[in-house]
């Protein structure tokens, strides 16, 4: 929201009081408070009327800033702010000097400017990362709009900014306006579905807005040096997050907000869905699934949308005997062919659902102020929505999903949790419904995500569309309602981009994208995207999207690319495994991986997937692509072509390739499974060594489909002699790749010692 009219004015009917110095200091074993007055005192009466604002310091992690910032103390309800399950009180070093004090948490610390010009500089030793400088924190009245705190934390020369949840504008969001509001949007537009008040710069920090509400950002936008994010209401609570490198942020961040569990292996497989508003009954599944059989194309998960239900009546957890008349048998079949099921819910009970009467009597809807259910016709024609701070209705809810599991379910699509009404509703526990908004899709995937991890254990997976912050611990999320085109294929990896900048380790879309009927040249390319994403899914609305009603061609490309993830699965469940520990995604920005490289700092149509493997997707129906590489010798995955890095290259490929590089000093492990992804990654395994450099060792680690670490090594090279040692685990049957020349295959063998000829 801009507040300003310009650099010197302000919109009509705004009164704006910035902090103007800090009058007074509190030192606190945890904390450092400070009053900051919004006109510099001069004599006593200076200190009459007038706002002043308080601001507390402190950490809730070493390497975290927090700032609470608060104008009236007890006008307002306790706030909502975003889930912190790392939260703690921390040790911090406070020294109140003559002119600032310091307040330090681990690598990072704040100066608080004494006496007349306000300032909080935040710096890594004596680097600067951002200053809230003049007129940087504010507190604004507003008649009619209400009252509102920014906070306003300047741009160094250079710096961009990028994240801010699952956007699918600009990579680089200088000079954007981002809401912070969960809306259906589809990806075509600045909407979002999952928003995430959490900035990261490549300057080597973050900013974590600390609100579940409605927060406004004006990136460079207001005032072009600055980034200002505002709240209404009477107090904003931020963090900001220590590098120096964009992985330790991210580390960090989710360190505060939690860590994604381990996906099962067999989700990182390819999913095939019946689409949306496609016809469909049990024949017709059986017919998609036997026919990919038929022309070995691996399948792995048979996802039923929308209408396995009956219409009108979603959700009420029943199938449609019309189409499906006995549903467990026809599951008990499906799991016999090898396949894991999706059901597709969503959050809402239509007055039609046989649940609604019951959901009405029992309070377990969100209602009006005036003690009746909120009812609307925006998707199901007089829905109710699950009031999931009522744990009669969570419970409620479960029970129906508890159902499903038992009758051969295996996972469900947590498909909406956006069109949640913000104003004249009110919640079972009281929460303010504007702060609720935002935070209802995290508790909808949570209650989903608890109750697989009851009784699914290991293998429990969520594949939903609406999150917020801190959402990364219920995965796998999807990026929402794309285009059959390349412009949306590139704007779902822009939102991609900046979904797993927040800390999200795992993403998917819609192959082939959701609406419209995608040119064989777009399917095709979207099939090589989608299956070099964590997750890969063939969805669509009403057209379905088995590769055969495109052209033949794209059968063999799906063959091809489905197999080639199956061969990677030791590496990238190894670097699945690690997100979990470390919080740093399996799908990076090129700036995550490289952030010392300048190019990289704009680079939105390529990524890597773990910092051993570069992947650009091809988005012309030509085949031409640009694509840069970094500085190293690089490899070409399929065709074993060196490239030297530093600069780009413009490359033409067909259907059954893409650029796709392996880093120089990189060991990838290559598995010996192609026709699914969960299988004994540890026996016949291929170390396959890219560009290793005289002299330097590299670690790899296998985990195993259990999600235990299966083997740890080191490879190194001197001359042309390369040791690979096993330190922890065992390998069975496996060797050495370099350049495609194999090593002859150890057995059990913990060592191998092999000269390249």
């Amino acid at each position: 929201m801009k507040f300003t009219d310009g650099q010197w004015m302000l919109q009509p009917g705004v009164a704006a009081h910035y902090a103007a110095e800090a009058y007074a200091l509190e030192v606190h074993e945890d904390r450092l408070v400070v009053l900051a007055t919004t006109r510099p005192i001069k004599h006593r009466g200076d200190t009459l009327q007038g706002p002043t604002l308080t601001v507390t310091l402190s950490s809730p992690l070493p390497g975290v800033i927090r700032v609470s910032v608060e104008h009236y103390s007890a006008s307002q309800a306790p706030r909502l702010h975003i889930p912190m399950v790392g939260a703690g009180k921390h040790p911090v070093q406070i020294v109140d000097g003559e002119t600032k004090a310091t307040l330090t948490s681990g690598a990072i610390s704040v100066d608080v400017k004494k006496g007349e010009g306000w300032s909080l500089t935040f710096r890594e030793g004596d680097r600067i990362l951002t200053k809230s400088d003049w007129r940087g924190l504010g507190y604004i009245q507003w008649g009619p709009k209400g009252n509102h705190v920014h906070e306003q934390l300047t741009l160094a020369v250079g710096e961009n900014v990028y994240g801010l949840g699952e956007r699918f504008t600009p990579w680089v969001k200088n000079g954007q306006i981002v809401e912070n509001t969960n809306k259906d949007g589809g990806t075509a537009c600045e909407q979002a579905y999952k928003n995430v008040p959490f900035y990261l710069t490549n300057r080597g920090y973050g900013v974590l807005v600390n609100e579940a509400g409605p927060v406004s950002f004006e990136v460079g936008s207001e005032k072009v040096a600055r980034v200002q994010f505002s709240r209404e209401g009477e107090s904003l609570d931020y963090c900001v997050i220590a590098g120096p490198t964009p992985k330790e942020v991210v580390g960090r961040l989710t360190a505060l907000t939690g860590r994604s569990p381990l996906p099962p292996a067999w989700s990182f497989g390819l999913w095939m869905t019946t689409s949306f508003t496609t016809q469909y009954d049990e024949a017709t599944a059986t017919h998609f699934i036997d026919e990919m059989a038929r022309r070995e194309l691996p399948l792995s998960v048979f996802h039923f949308d929308c209408f396995w239900m009956r219409e009108f009546q979603w959700c009420d957890f029943e199938w449609d005997r019309r189409g499906f008349p006995e549903p467990e048998a026809m599951l008990k079949r499906l799991h016999a062919k090898g396949l894991k099921i999706s059901l597709w819910i969503n959050p809402y009970v239509a007055q039609k659902s046989p649940l609604f009467a019951e959901g009405v009597k029992q309070g377990y809807f969100i209602k009006r102020t005036n003690g009746l259910t909120f009812q609307t016709d925006q998707w199901q024609p007089g829905m109710a929505i699950v009031d999931f701070t009522n744990p009669a209705a969570k419970a409620w809810y479960q029970g129906h999903l508890r159902r499903l599991l038992a009758t051969g379910a295996d996972c469900f699509k947590t498909d909406f949790g956006e069109r949640i009404p913000s104003e004249g509703v009110s919640y079972f526990d009281g929460s303010d419904p504007v702060e609720m908004h935002n935070l209802y899709a995290l508790q909808y995937n949570q209650a989903v995500f608890e109750l697989l991890e009851e009784v699914q254990g290991k293998d429990a997976i969520v594949f939903a569309r609406s999150t917020y912050a801190s959402g990364q611990r219920f995965p796998v999320h999807w990026g929402g309602d794309c285009w059959s085109t390349f412009e949306s294929m590139a704007e779902s990896l822009r939102g991609g981009l900046s979904l797993t900048s927040c800390g999200f380790a795992f993403w998917s879309h819609d192959i082939g994208g959701f609406e419209g009927n995608p040119p064989p040249a777009v399917y095709k390319r979207w099939i090589q995207f989608g299956l070099m994403s964590s997750h890969s899914r063939l969805h669509g609305s009403s057209s379905y999207r088995v590769p055969w009603l495109v052209d033949e061609e794209s059968c063999d490309v799906l063959r091809v690319f489905t197999r080639l993830k199956h061969q990677l699965m030791p590496y990238l469940y190894a670097k699945a495994h690690e997100a979990t520990e470390t919080g740093v995604p399996l799908m990076r920005s090129m700036l995550m991986e490289h952030p010392q490289d300048p190019a990289c700092t704009t680079l939105d149509r390529q990524y890597q997937l773990g910092e051993s493997l570069l992947v650009a997707p091809v988005f012309t129906e030509s085949g031409e692509v640009e694509v840069y590489l970094p500085e190293g010798r690089w490899t070409h995955l399929l065709s074993g072509e060196k490239k030297q890095g530093g600069r780009w290259y413009r490359e033409t490929h067909g259907f059954l390739s893409m650029p796709l590089y392996a880093a120089p000093n990189s060991v990838i492990a290559w598995g010996a499974g192609t026709e699914k992804p969960d299988y004994d990654y540890s026996r016949g395994t291929v170390l396959r060594v890219f560009e290793l450099d005289d002299g330097a060792s590299v670690a790899f680690t296998l985990v195993g489909v259990d999600g235990r670490v299966a083997a740890r090594g080191v490879v190194s090279r001197q001359g042309q002699r390369y040791a690979a040692e096993v330190t922890e685990g065992a390998l069975r049957d496996w060797c050495l790749d370099v350049d495609g020349r194999r090593s002859p295959v150890q057995g059990d063998g913990a060592a191998l010692y092999w000269t390249v000829a």
